[in-house]
């Protein structure tokens, strides 16, 4: 039981490690509305030149 135990903690604190250097991580759930969009759409590409 004990190894149960242990295998949990080791796992949760690796979790919390690679969730500490994943930059800004938002734990918050499901967004919506303009809240929801933290950074620039991306731009849209020129259409290409028609081959003639």
């Amino acid at each position: 039981m004990w190894k149960i135990a242990l295998a949990f903690v080791a796992f949760a604190a690796l979790a919390i490690f690679i969730l500490s250097k994943g930059g800004e991580i938002d734990m918050g759930g499901e967004k919506h509305g303009a809240d929801a969009i933290h950074s620039e759409p991306a731009p849209v590409a020129a259409p290409a030149p028609a081959a003639k």
